[in-house]
């Protein structure tokens, strides 16, 4: 068995990965803030799924508080348990957001990645796997976007304090051996997911009558990816790999409007659009090249957009009652 540091545990994605673990009869230490960066009742809602599971220590906490992680790491190694492994899951994520609050991106994406890191020398912790972000990529490289592509460019603070903290790793493998293992998330979706990600917008929104905002015209692209299927692909991470980066999509990109309408047929009602300008940040299209995934990691998505959706849809409805005054 085991122990796993993970990082960010109540939310979307991290809550999903310590599942898994669980399941699989790994001990793992969740850490997370439960900041309000978007409605913690979602992340209380995630974290009440793992509460009470066997192996599941939580640790309400920030990864900026040097001296918390410090006690954290001292705490488990005076009781002769050492980390296998750091999955740091835990950021600030959004493109829009990080314009308006530049410096809480850099400070948890690229200072907290630096604090996890330098513990993990200290403590002789052999892996570490980090969450990115396809924002990388920005608008000038061609698609679907490999891993060796141009992300010297980034579009806003959120891609560069992703950025920062890929260089930083790369820094901590050379200088120490640390094995790393980075992953390039594409749009990640699913039940209980972040309200500011389009499909929760499009399902609450749809489902209540209220306007659906499409920032352009519609015809952006995404490539949606469960989030069972991203859960899966950073376990795979475990595997040694040196220093490597690897895109998590599903291949498959889908025109917002599609994916509203695909919203559409599965709740069985009409969407009312309200059209407003792209915003400056965000790219027009994603589109992962995942055959590294696959090739290396042995990954591939399972999930179709449909059964995704219809997840999301199902969880919504279950929860709705609570689910649907969540600020979109």
């Amino acid at each position: 068995m085991a122990i796993y540091l993970v990082t960010g545990c109540a939310g979307f994605i991290a809550s999903k990965v310590t599942q898994f673990l669980l399941d699989d009869g790994h001990r793992v230490v969740g850490v997370d803030n439960l900041n309000d960066a978007y409605d913690v009742r979602l992340k209380r809602n995630r974290l009440a799924q793992l509460e009470g599971k066997p192996g599941f220590d939580f640790h309400t906490l920030d990864i900026c508080d040097q001296q918390g992680l410090r006690d954290l790491f001292a705490r488990y190694a005076q009781g002769g348990a050492s980390f296998d492994a750091i999955f740091n899951l835990a950021a600030r994520a959004g493109v829009r957001q990080s314009v308006e609050n530049p410096w809480v991106y850099v400070e948890t994406n690229t200072t907290g990645t630096l604090n996890l890191l330098e513990l993990a020398r200290q403590h002789q912790t052999p892996k570490f796997i980090l969450a990115s972000t396809s924002s990388l990529y920005g608008q000038n490289n061609p698609m679907p976007y490999r891993e060796d592509a141009d992300t010297s460019h980034p579009l806003s603070p959120y891609a560069a304090s992703k950025k920062a903290a890929e260089v930083l790793c790369h820094t901590y493998h050379y200088l120490y051996g640390i094995d790393v293992t980075i992953f390039r998330y594409f749009t990640v979706y699913g039940p209980a997911g972040r309200p500011d990600m389009s499909p929760f917008r499009f399902v609450q929104w749809i489902n209540e009558g209220k306007p659906v905002t499409v920032f352009g015209d519609g015809q952006q692209s995404r490539d949606f990816t469960y989030v069972d299927d991203i859960a899966r692909g950073t376990i795979a991470g475990l595997k040694p790999v040196g220093y490597d980066v690897f895109n998590l999509g599903s291949d498959t990109p889908v025109l917002l409007i599609d994916a509203i309408r695909t919203v559409e047929r599965l709740l069985g009602r009409k969407a009312e659009l309200v059209y407003q300008e792209r915003h400056a940040a965000d790219v027009t299209a994603t589109w992962a090249d995942i055959g590294k995934a696959g090739q290396l990691l042995g990954w591939r998505p399972q999930v179709s957009l449909e059964q995704g959706v219809g997840a999301l849809v199902a969880w919504y409805r279950e929860n709705r009652e609570w689910a649907r005054a969540i600020a979109t």
